[in-house]
């Protein structure tokens, strides 16, 4: 399809003339930013992503998230071939520039492993679990910059310790979710009480780790021959945040249980700093706090999004269980 202006002007700004360009395609499956791939005639391919305009509603985390994007993948860059992870080309994050904000990455190869789950051969997704777990590990082995929390400051500069910075994307969630009035399956207060409650255990992180935290399998790209496929990406890094890397496990399980993946646990043994995940007590109920937190951002961001009476549906009947699961969970669990 042919370029628009914006786009025209943004690729010229790096020096991508019209005629460099052999074609660029609008990507689906993004719910936030819009994201454009660009084939130039030398052969590379690159990622555009840019945000929505200002007026966009959103959640209070979500602004400026291409300043975490470009920090995950900066934070990743030495590690990009052994995780898969794109490079970054060039970045401006100043909203008030005359292109706007905007990172170019590049693409990496595959489909989302949603779309080819059906076509995996026997015994593939188990190899490719275990390879996911090697790659998420090693990415846990970035270290920090000494602060908790979303490097774009939306919730305010990084925390010096992850309770701190953990109380205050929840707090800011719940904020959310009476500013837009969001249905809940319990009331904000109630959910604050419940969370703030078990925050103690929070302070058994102590480094803060490179998260993703949105690593369900649209984000995780599967390349190659059936029989032979391997992890061909991890993208989307923009709702990274520095925290405690057992946070990846919540997308990672979406709607299901980590402690059941044993082959993806196996080849996390093998990279993470830590060596293999030992689930104990405090280890389930940090887990039960980042369900809650994500399940919230599930629920809240609907409003916002304006999603249709089908998306609403699906949201409340599947993810609304799930996070009273959590906070049971939460409630429950024994404190130390």
């Amino acid at each position: 399809m042919p370029m628009d202006s914006a786009l025209s002007a943004l690729l010229g700004s790096v020096g991508v003339t019209p005629e460099l360009v052999a074609s660029c395609e609008p990507l689906s499956g993004g719910t936030y930013n819009a994201v454009t791939r660009v084939a130039l005639t030398d052969g590379r391919r690159w990622v555009v992503k840019t945000p929505p305009p200002v007026a966009t509603s959103c959640l209070a985390y979500e602004r400026d998230l291409l300043v975490n994007e470009v920090a995950f993948y900066t934070a990743a860059a030495p590690l990009a071939e052994e995780t898969a992870v794109p490079a970054l080309i060039h970045s401006g994050l100043d909203p008030a520039a005359p292109t706007g904000a905007y990172v170019i990455m590049t693409e990496r190869p595959g489909q989302p492993w949603h779309e080819v789950a059906g076509a995996l051969a026997d015994g593939e997704a188990q190899r490719l679990r275990t390879e996911l777990g090697r790659i998420v590990g090693r990415l846990h082995t970035v270290p920090g910059p000494g602060g908790f929390g979303y490097p774009s400051a939306a919730l305010g500069p990084l925390a010096p310790t992850w309770r701190g910075a953990f109380t205050a994307m929840t707090g800011a969630v719940l904020d959310d979710a009476e500013t837009y009035g969001a249905r809940l399956p319990r009331t904000v207060a109630d959910i604050r009480r419940r969370l703030d409650a078990a925050s103690s255990v929070l302070d058994d992180v102590r480094r803060p780790a490179l998260v993703h935290f949105d690593l369900w399998q649209g984000n995780v790209l599967v390349a190659g021959a059936p029989g032979v496929r391997r992890i061909g990406g991890i993208i989307d890094g923009e709702r990274m945040f520095w925290g405690d890397p057992a946070a990846d496990f919540v997308s990672l399980a979406l709607f299901g249980d980590m402690e059941e993946d044993k082959e993806f646990l196996a080849g996390y043994g093998e990279s993470a700093p830590g060596g293999p995940v030992e689930f104990d007590g405090s280890l389930r109920l940090r887990l039960a706090l980042y369900r809650a937190y994500l399940y919230l951002i599930m629920l809240v961001e609907t409003v916002p999004r304006k999603a249709d009476s089908q998306q609403l549906a699906w949201t409340w009947r599947e993810v609304a269980p799930r996070l009273e699961a959590a906070l049971d969970d939460v409630e429950s669990a024994p404190r130390s």
